[in-house]
């Protein structure tokens, strides 16, 4: 668990850092990777997830209000920064506590072992932190072991037709390239292309 939780930490660090590239209202304004959704919507997401998350390591996790994606004015990196903070706090008090507490998530469905959970949200922030890199057109790496990890969650979710697609979290899994590295692979399974990023070295690492 403590291996998973700092991994997290890399992957919710990464996606700060790549969100600081955004300068100016035209940035928040970029449409992303993710359909329909601006960079502020992208991050408005990301940011209430960190605070549902958050609670579920506390052990409030099925109150929903904790979930709520609410509007983050006139500074949404500063908004967002609070709340990898405040993600960061929390996941460190649940591995301190070292409990067997699951995590409520109810977007989701239900509840998870902590070591799942986790799981679950260094998936996501690895493919955000791509998702804001590409939108703002610059690098992103992770260590190995943290696309290695992120691998081995994303190749447990489903990629049944029904649970992909339009309303899904991911869009049905893309062939990888011959040359996939394993962050290539991470997003082609769940229906990110790396073409996105085919011409941007990639030299940002944590």
């Amino acid at each position: 668990m403590t291996e998973l939780v700092a991994l997290d930490r890399t992957a919710v660090r990464t996606s700060l850092r790549v969100l600081s590239a955004a300068r100016d209202t035209a940035d928040w304004e970029r449409p992303t990777p993710c359909a329909g959704w601006t960079l502020r919507r992208l991050v408005t997401h990301m940011t209430a997830q960190h605070h549902g998350f958050a609670a579920a390591a506390r052990g409030a996790g099925d109150d929903r209000t904790y979930w709520i994606e609410h509007d983050l004015g006139r500074d949404p990196a500063a908004r967002y920064e609070e709340s990898v903070r405040h993600l960061i706090a929390a996941f460190a008090e649940y591995e301190v506590a070292g409990t067997e507490r699951e995590f409520v998530l109810p977007e989701i469905g239900g509840s998870f072992p902590g070591r799942v959970a986790v799981g679950f949200h260094l998936l996501d922030y690895v493919v955000h932190a791509w998702d804001v890199a590409v939108t703002l057109g610059v690098p992103v790496a992770f260590p190995d072991d943290v696309t290695g990890a992120a691998l081995a969650v994303a190749r447990r979710v489903p990629a049944e037709p029904e649970r992909r697609g339009p309303g899904a979290a991911f869009a049905p899994p893309l062939p990888a390239p011959a040359d996939a590295s394993p962050l290539d692979h991470v997003l082609t399974h769940l229906g990110r292309s790396p073409a996105h990023l085919s011409s941007i070295s990639s030299s940002i690492s944590s």
